[in-house]
């Protein structure tokens, strides 16, 4: 998939752009945010560590009484399409909504929740992995509950996200850091914090208000980090990262204070970022 390549989007059985193809005004995604989606590296025709995705995502619908999301055989087939038509770079995001809403308010529906009343839609956009280093501030504004089902959830809801990053830009940074309700450290607007302290990379546990990362997830199974709680001081010697499937960033300064002489940043968060990733197929 060349970088200038056409974003794919498929829903309801139709091929098309994002914006050809239309997500009905009753949505319960479009009107209240009610929804999850996964967004997986495509890199080489493959889908870099979906199964861990696939059940990350299936863990949030059944913390959030969804229905499943597609079984494996149907949406093998769509990903393996949608790569076969728009190429293998770039990045596939996988929705799922609770359907349309009946009448208005929040309520549920009665009873159990049912797939077919759900809705599920793909988008592969093309795009390269992001190791650009970056400058970052602690948001005054937006913190994460760690007590809440939605911060372990990958849900459509990005508000917070969005009004730290407006925060970070305002005061002149690329990206905010978000504490959790206690205080610490916790993650940035969209991916998950490392900080490589006396040689060990440490990341903030879920507690904190994280959402659980999969290239986090890896990290951790790999033994390469650990959970730590972090405050927001500095100490010598620190490297500070914010990973997620898209890439990882190296952190150069905060608040304004630089983050020691680090000048193979963006080649070693490419290095710890690709050493995470596995090439599974299709099948």
């Amino acid at each position: 998939m060349s970088p200038t390549a056409t974003a794919l989007a498929w829903i309801g059985g139709h091929w098309g752009t994002p914006q050809q193809l239309q997500l009905p005004l009753a949505d319960r995604g479009l009107q209240l945010a009610d929804g999850l989606f996964e967004t997986v590296w495509v890199e080489g025709g493959q889908p870099q560590l979906l199964q861990a995705h696939l059940r990350r995502w299936r863990q949030g619908a059944q913390l959030l009484g969804m229905a499943p999301p597609p079984a494996d055989p149907e949406l093998m087939a769509l990903i393996q399409e949608a790569i076969a038509r728009a190429g293998g770079q770039g990045a596939l995001r996988l929705n799922w909504s609770r359907g349309d809403h009946q009448g208005r308010g929040i309520d549920l529906p009665d009873g159990p929740p049912v797939a077919e009343q759900h809705r599920f839609w793909l988008q592969l956009t093309p795009g390269q992995a992001t190791f650009t280093p970056l400058t970052a501030i602690v948001s005054r504004q937006e913190t994460r509950n760690g007590a809440s089902l939605l911060s372990r959830c990958k849900t459509f809801a990005y508000g917070q996200a969005i009004q730290a990053r407006r925060e970070a830009r305002r005061a002149g940074a690329d990206e905010a850091l978000l504490l959790g309700t206690s205080g610490e450290l916790c993650c940035g607007s969209s991916a998950n914090l490392l900080v490589q302290r006396q040689g060990r990379w440490l990341t903030p546990p879920l507690s904190s208000g994280c959402l659980p990362g999969v290239m986090r997830g890896r990290l951790l199974e790999l033994g390469l980090a650990a959970e730590a709680q972090l405050s927001a001081s500095v100490e010598p010697g620190d490297r500070w990262l914010l990973i997620n499937s898209l890439g990882c960033r190296p952190v150069l300064a905060l608040e304004g204070q630089p983050l020691g002489d680090w000048p193979s940043a963006a080649a070693d968060a490419e290095r710890l970022w690709r050493r995470l990733l596995v090439l599974e197929g299709l099948d």
